[in-house]
Parts: C-alpha cells; sequence; structure tokens
C-alpha cells in the first residue's frame, strides 16, 4: 500500500494490506477521470481514492458500528472538486454490489456485513449531496456579494467620473465642446470659446457647420454625419475654423461619439488644439524643402512629386513632355567671375524661364547645379513641348548683366514627349537626362528630341563599356589574323593581329564595338597587352613549325599604349616571355599618334627600334601627313590608308579609274622607298588594285583580296600549304 496508509486490522486478526483495497481505489479512480474533469495526475487522484476506500473499510469493520465517515468520505469528495453526479452514483452502487467482497478478507465477512454496506452508501450519498448544496449555497453568495460591490463601485465611478470630467471640461488648456447628433452645440468650455473669439453662451446657439472654413465645410459635414448615424465611433483630423474677427484658426480636431445604453448615437465630443503655428511653421518648413534656396523654383523633390502625381492622373490620350536645360559652360562663368557672380546669373536664368513659360501654366524647376527642367503637361504634342524648348533657348541666350559685367549665355536642352501612359517618372527624366547630352555633343545652343532607336545604341554602348573589364579577366577575347601578302610573289610574309569579343549574348564583336570604349576607359593599355602577348605566342608557334616563313606579326599600339613610360618594358617582356625575335614582331601606330610626338615617347620609340622591334605607322596619309618629320621617326614602314587604294582600279575595273588616287599613291611609294621605308597598302579588296599596286611597286598588301581575318589555326593551315595562296 502507498506510504502513509498502515494496515487496519479488522476484529478476526485480518488487515487490509491485501491487493483488493489498491485495486478497488484505481478502478474507482479511472472511473473518475472518465466520467469527469479530474483536477489532479492519475498517480495523486488514485492515492487519495485509496484513503478513502481503507477509511470506508475502516468503518465497516469499526464496533461501536457508524455511517459518519461515510458521510465524510462524501463531503471529501466534493471538496477535493470530485463532485460528477455520474460518480456519486458509481460510488453508492459499487460500495453496496462489491465493496466488501473485494475489500475485506474472506474471514472479516461477518454477520450484518450488508446492512453496514448499505449504511455507509448512504452516508456517502448523504455527505456528497450536503457538500454540493452548501458549495453552491456558498457560491451564489459570493456572485451576489460581488454584484452589490460591482453596482456600488460603478455608481462611485460614475460619479467620480463626471466630476473629473467637469473639472477636465472647465479647466483644460484645449477646446471641448459637446454636440448633439443634429449638429447643434450642447456646451463648450472656455478655451474653446476664446480660440474661436465667441463668448460661451454665443457658441451654445451655434451649430457646428457654421463654424467651419468652406473648403473644409462638406467634408465636416460628411464627417460629423458617419459620427451621428454610428457608423464611426472616433476622428481624428486637422481642419479650419473661422474665428468671430474672421481670421482662420488652424485645430487638431479630435472628434468620439457617446452611445446610449442601448447603442445609440448620443452626442458627440470634440477636443480641439490651436495648430496654427505648428501648421505655419509645417508650411515654410515644407516650402524651404521643395523650392531652390537660391532661386525660389521648385526643387528636384517637388518636380518629381508633381511630375508623379500627374503620370498617375493622365488619361490613356494624355501626353506629357519635359525639356531637361542645361547652361553650356557654366563652369567656366564659376571659375573666372567666382560663385557669387554664378549664383547671380542662375538667378537671373530662373526668373526669364519661369516667366518665359508662366502663361502656359508649365512647371520649372531647378534640379541642381546649373541644371533646369520644365514640365509641359497637358500639350497636344511634340510640337508643343518643342515651341516650350525654343522660348527657353531665347529667353537664356538674352545678355545677362551681372554686376559690370555683361554674359553670353547659352543652354542645351533634352526634349522627352510621350504618351503618358507609356513610361515613369525615373525613365522620362533618364531619357530627358540622355537626350540632353546629345544636344551638347551636336554643338551646344540648341535642342535635341529624345530617339528611342538611338537611346537603345547608346544603352547597348553603355553596356558594352560596363562588361569590358570582367570580359578581360574571364578570357572572352580572342586575337584573328589578317595576311599581308607580298606584291611581288604573292607570298604571305606577315599577319596583322586583330583583336575581337567573344561575346557570350551577342557573339562575335569586331574592334569597332569596342576599341573605342577601352580607349576611353584606359582598358587599351590592359587589353593591348594581353593582345601583343597572344600575338607574340602565336608567332613563335609559328616560327618554330615554319622557321622558313620568317612570317612577321604586326600588332596595333594604341596612343595611349605608346605614352605608358613602361611601354619599352612591356614589349620586352612579351619577347622575352614567349621567346620571339624581336624582327619578327612589327607594333603599328596612327600616324596622328606618331607625328608630333616628342619627349618620352619618342625616346620610347627609339628604345623600341634598338630592341630590335619593326615599327609602322598605320593610316598613312589620313593624319598631320608631316613628312619632313618621318626623317626623326625610328619608322620602317607606312601602312597607306585604305581611302587612296579604293581610288585605285583599272580601266575595265567597272568604274571610272582617279589617276589622281594612283599618283598620289605612286608619290608615298617613291617617298618611302626614298627614306629606305617598307610600304603595305590595306584595304585591297579587287585583283586590278593588288595588279595596279604591284606596278607601282608597292611592297606588300592586305585586304580581303587577299584573306580576311582568321583564327590562328587557319594562318597555320595555310602556312602548311592547305589554304591556296590568291590567284596570280
Amino acid at each position: 500500500m502507498p506510504d502513509g496508509l498502515p494496515t487496519v486490522p479488522d476484529p478476526g486478526g485480518a488487515d487490509l494490506s491485501h491487493a483488493g483495497a489498491q485495486t478497488y481505489a484505481a478502478e474507482w479512480a479511472r472511473t473518475a477521470r472518465r466520467l469527469g474533469f479530474v483536477p489532479m495526475g492519475a498517480v495523486e487522484t488514485e492515492r487519495l481514492l485509496l484513503r478513502h476506500t481503507v477509511r470506508l473499510a475502516r468503518a465497516l469493520l469499526a464496533e461501536p458500528f457508524t455511517a459518519r465517515p461515510a458521510e465524510e468520505v462524501g463531503r471529501a469528495l466534493v471538496e477535493a472538486h470530485l463532485a460528477e453526479p455520474r460518480l456519486l452514483d458509481w460510488s453508492v452502487a459499487a460500495l453496496g454490489e462489491r465493496f466488501a467482497a473485494q475489500v475485506l478478507p474472506a474471514r472479516a465477512q461477518l454477520p450484518g456485513t450488508a446492512g453496514r454496506v448499505a449504511a455507509l452508501a448512504g452516508g456517502l450519498a448523504s455527505g456528497f449531496a450536503r457538500a454540493l448544496r452548501d458549495r453552491t449555497f456558498s457560491q451564489q453568495e459570493h456572485v451576489a456579494r460581488s454584484v452589490w460591490q460591482a453596482r456600488d463601485s460603478a455608481e462611485r465611478a460614475l460619479r467620480d467620473s463626471e466630476a473629473r470630467f467637469r473639472a477636465v471640461f472647465t479647466g483644460a488648456a484645449v477646446g471641448i465642446g459637446l454636440a448633439g447628433v443634429d449638429g447643434r452645440i450642447i456646451d463648450v468650455n472656455r478655451s474653446f470659446a476664446d480660440m474661436l473669439g465667441y463668448s460661451v453662451e454665443e457658441l451654445r446657439r451655434t451649430r457646428v457647420a457654421a463654424l467651419c472654413h468652406p473648403d473644409d465645410a462638406a467634408a465636416v459635414r460628411e464627417l460629423y454625419q458617419q459620427l451621428a448615424e454610428g457608423g464611426r465611433d472616433s476622428a481624428r483630423v486637422e481642419k479650419r475654423y473661422h474665428r468671430r474677427d474672421g481670421r482662420v484658426v488652424w485645430t487638431d480636431l479630435a472628434l468620439s461619439l457617446i452611445r446610449h445604453e442601448d447603442g445609440r448615437p448620443r452626442f458627440v465630443v470634440a477636443v480641439v488644439e490651436d495648430i496654427t503655428d505648428r501648421h505655419e511653421l509645417q508650411q515654410r518648413l515644407r516650402f524651404q524643402a521643395l523650392h531652390d534656396p537660391l532661386t525660389g523654383l521648385p526643387n528636384r523633390t517637388l518636380f518629381f512629386e508633381t511630375l508623379g502625381q500627374v503620370l498617375d492622373d493622365a488619361g490613356p490620350d494624355d501626353r506629357i513632355g519635359v525639356c531637361f536645360l542645361d547652361l553650356d559652360g557654366f563652369k567656366a562663368v564659376n571659375d573666372s567671375l567666382g560663385h557669387d557672380r554664378g549664383d547671380r546669373l542662375l538667378t537671373v536664368i530662373a526668373r526669364r524661364l519661369a516667366e518665359c513659360v508662366a502663361q502656359r501654366g508649365h512647371l520649372v524647376a531647378r534640379m541642381g547645379g546649373d541644371e533646369f527642367v520644365i514640365l509641359v503637361d497637358g500639350g497636344e504634342g511634340l510640337d508643343d513641348a518643342v515651341a516650350v524648348a525654343e522660348m527657353a533657348l531665347a529667353a537664356v541666350s538674352a545678355p545677362v548683366h551681372v554686376g559690370d559685367q555683361q554674359l553670353a549665355v547659352s543652354a542645351s536642352i533634352g526634349i522627352v514627349e510621350c504618351p503618358a501612359g507609356e513610361t515613369s517618372a525615373s525613365e522620362l527624366m533618364k531619357a530627358a537626362d540622355t537626350t540632353l547630352y546629345w544636344a551638347k555633343a551636336e554643338g551646344r545652343g540648341r535642342w535635341a528630341v529624345h530617339d528611342p532607336e538611338r537611346s537603345a545604341q547608346d544603352i547597348a554602348r553603355s553596356a558594352l563599356l560596363a562588361g569590358l573589364p570582367a570580359a578581360l579577366d574571364r578570357g572572352e577575347f580572342v586575337v584573328h589574323y589578317q595576311p599581308i601578302v607580298s606584291l611581288l610573289d604573292w607570298s604571305m610574309v606577315a599577319v596583322e593581329a586583330l583583336v575581337r569579343w567573344q561575346h557570350p549574348a551577342l557573339g562575335l564583336l569586331g574592334p569597332d564595338r569596342f576599341i573605342g570604349l577601352a580607349e576611353e576607359t584606359g582598358l587599351i593599355v590592359r587589353l593591348g597587352e594581353w593582345v601583343l602577348g597572344q600575338a607574340c605566342r602565336d608567332a613563335e608557334a609559328w616560327r618554330r613549325t615554319f622557321p622558313d616563313a620568317r612570317l612577321v606579326v604586326s600588332v596595333n599600339l594604341a596612343a595611349r599604349q605608346a605614352d605608358d613610360p613602361d611601354i619599352v618594358e612591356t614589349v620586352a617582356g612579351a619577347l622575352a616571355r614567349t621567346g620571339l625575335p624581336a624582327g619578327l614582331l612589327q607594333l603599328e601606330l596612327t600616324e596622328s599618334a606618331v607625328m608630333g610626338t616628342a619627349g618620352e615617347p619618342l625616346r620610347s620609340l627609339y628604345r623600341l627600334a634598338d630592341l630590335g622591334v619593326r615599327l609602322a605607322i598605320d593610316d598613312f596619309g589620313t593624319g598631320y601627313s608631316n613628312l619632313a618629320y618621318l626623317r626623326r621617326l625610328p619608322i620602317h614602314c607606312l601602312k597607306l590608308a585604305g581611302p587612296f587604294v579604293e581610288g585605285i582600279r583599272s580601266d575595265d575595273a567597272g568604274g571610272p579609274a582617279d589617276h589622281r588616287d594612283e599618283r598620289i599613291v605612286d608619290a608615298l611609294v617613291r617617298l618611302a622607298h626614298a627614306l629606305e621605308l617598307w610600304v603595305t597598302a590595306e584595304a585591297v579588296e579587287t585583283e586590278a588594285q593588288a595588279e595596279r599596286l604591284r606596278a607601282l611597286r608597292c611592297d606588300t598588301g592586305q585586304g580581303c583580296w587577299f584573306g580576311p581575318p582568321v583564327p590562328a589555326d587557319e594562318i597555320t593551315a595555310r602556312l602548311r600549304g592547305r589554304v591556296p595562296p590568291p590567284p596570280q
């Protein structure tokens, strides 16, 4: 048996320590859990009911016999919250049916046991019922006492609340008013009356609508109607009221609906705070935040707010235009005359721009620096935007007097005009900015209209520009080689290395697509160094495989590379790493890059020549053509520009021969040979041109007639004799 439950002797010397009592108590506990809620755990419940089982067994065997212990067990069950009526039914039935046989040992079964069991069952039921009744009476008394206390507290709270409200209502620094659902003012405090310049009595005879500002009257009526009909319980807005003297008071208005006990609207309480000073400060701060402090024009933020609103409100057929204006050469004004006069110039220009479009109702804003923008809203087409731009240019171009200086000013304007539903604010301004710089590039002092096709090209160009560094890192560039052929025997004596970009999305791109971009960014130095290294590696491979060919590789050298102080070390390093003899490398420089070279670049050319590297002037005849300067340069070869070659035709070549071009080529070849220079003709496209050049004693030629630029392996195949030379 569990701890704390000693064995119970009976008159015949028996005890209750056998398993019958435990089994009975366990079944009693399971029944209690099955029939209702038990606030104890299973072990605790079984332990409790085992105690009650033992107690009933003791009472059954006790002398003299009494049923009082059973009554106490019944009460204990209720106090332990085992008060489910069905549990009482089971307990009484089990007590009468099997308690004595299951719990008492056989030798304890005495005559009269059945009567005692019946008495115990009655006592258990009686104690259970009395305990349940007493608990019910106690709970009812507690509820009644609580209700009385709550009613008394509510009455006191109501009186206290009314007193507090009256104290707050009377002494509050903010205005408080009460109005009926019909809009009639019931009462106001002194602060409310003073705020509006009336007496309390005057306001009590007034209706809410009479105090509202005319611009707010409709909104206030709608809001008050919602409260009066019970559609909402509160609202908070900023509203204007008329004072008695006619001045306007800005207020922070908080409205609360008070209802009857049945929920019907009763009246509205308004708490009104005078925020006129705060509102005016906010307006001043907003103006300052949305306007340029120098010119007073709307600033970038306000412009974009307005533009966004216009786009949101526009219909499907509405058109919108933007004229983006930038002063030409304004930096020079600041640098020469000072920022103070520059600011005065901007102020004058801003005023002129605002005045010239004021009659049309267009917004003029300063975007920053010397940039202004005009929003052409409600126009009927491009002509309206162009007309606005021309007016703006005319206004700007008039002489400006700043102090004792008269300044001549011009501007460039980018115009974008399109249906409002086809663009966003950011896209519109991006297009306007791009178009503005088109206008500047075309000569300034003019306007340009946005061209989507041109813009797409610019975007593609920008994408290529951005992708150049990564492309070089990823090894996306390849080198193709164009044969340079002897015009004496048609043998291939050299190749020109021409870089290509194997773009992952656009395919193979020629140098015209990216060399200019590389020069703009300075990446041409890295790219040129890579091309030089690759060309030297391929040339050395050809030299080892075909030593008798003595194939020269010609590599273009950009102006930035030629000016690089490390160019000599770069070339020497490439030769050393690849093992290519210097005499098999030719570097090509443009005529404009070479002519006028002095100082360190000129010394670099001599040092390159000292290495044994051949130097050639590319596109000769299209630049300075300072022939006398050639004597000072360590040049080995002149490459005649393509336009001269194009004019050379035989008499039966399908068009009139231009003998002037032929005479020019003849003179240039003679001059070059007089200076002991090799001559290569570029852009040879026909047999007739090749024959005439040979007749003019030109040394070598290159062009489509001799073969297009091809990968290195095709040059290898040609050296092996797998590709036939051009027809002779």
